[in-house]
């Protein structure tokens, strides 16, 4: 039986993988193990979430496929989430394509829509649950079609920390300050903030209700740098 390895640096929801335990078929890891991808020799390798550069000895020689979380050729690079609701865009894609030597530039295989409503953390829940729907789809097909990204390109790049403060859209529509900090409102992410003295405001869960942003802050000790 061919082995299908699903390859994910973050796990939103480990109920989503609960079908990998059970199965022959289907194996989970969180890294990048080219020895035990060779013993594996994988039909297709899946990749979830992941930032980094796959290296050509792995996409060369196995069928790797990855998923963006925008319509692509649009919204290359990092942070695509942030970026595309930065651009107002609510309802989007998740992009399956093949890896290459390009980033986010291989040719598609499929694609869903998703939404970006709510705060971050629910936006990645959904996208984990829609990309592993998407894997079972393609995995059970007998040849994967392939199609060239065709339409306009843009490249953004990843956000830094600093970009996560509050005080770029202060002055901004309350509409533009809910989405800035629920776009940021994730685990392990640069939550939105200010800086007062030497404290520090993280913001998350915020509601925007009739043109009024409320929601909750925790209070850190600045470190400056």
């Amino acid at each position: 039986m061919s082995k299908i390895l699903i390859i994910s640096k973050k796990k939103w929801d480990k109920k989503n993988y609960g079908f990998c335990k059970n199965s022959k078929k289907f194996i989970l890891s969180n890294k990048i193990n080219l020895k035990k991808i060779n013993q594996i020799q994988p039909k297709i390798i899946f990749f979830i979430f992941w930032s980094k550069k796959i290296s050509r000895k792995i996409f060369s020689n196995f069928l790797c496929i990855q998923f963006h979380s925008s319509n692509l050729p649009k919204f290359k690079g990092g942070s695509p989430i942030q970026n595309q609701i930065l651009n107002k865009i609510n309802k989007t894609k998740l992009t399956a394509f093949r890896i290459n030597d390009k980033i986010d530039s291989g040719d598609i295989c499929m694609k869903s829509n998703i939404f970006l409503n709510g705060k971050a953390e629910n936006i990645y829940r959904n996208i984990e649950k829609k990309a592993v729907q998407m894997i079972k789809i393609i995995s059970k097909r007998k040849k994967i079609s392939f199609k060239k990204q065709k339409g306009l390109s843009s490249f953004y790049r990843r956000r830094k920390p600093f970009q996560s403060n509050i005080s770029n859209v202060i002055n901004k529509e309350p509409n533009r300050i809910y989405d800035f900090i629920r776009m940021l409102d994730a685990d392990s992410y640069p939550k939105a903030y200010l800086v007062s003295g030497n404290k520090k405001f993280e913001l998350y869960d915020v509601i925007l209700k009739k043109r009024v942003v409320s929601g909750k802050f925790l209070i850190r000790k600045n470190k400056k740098k």
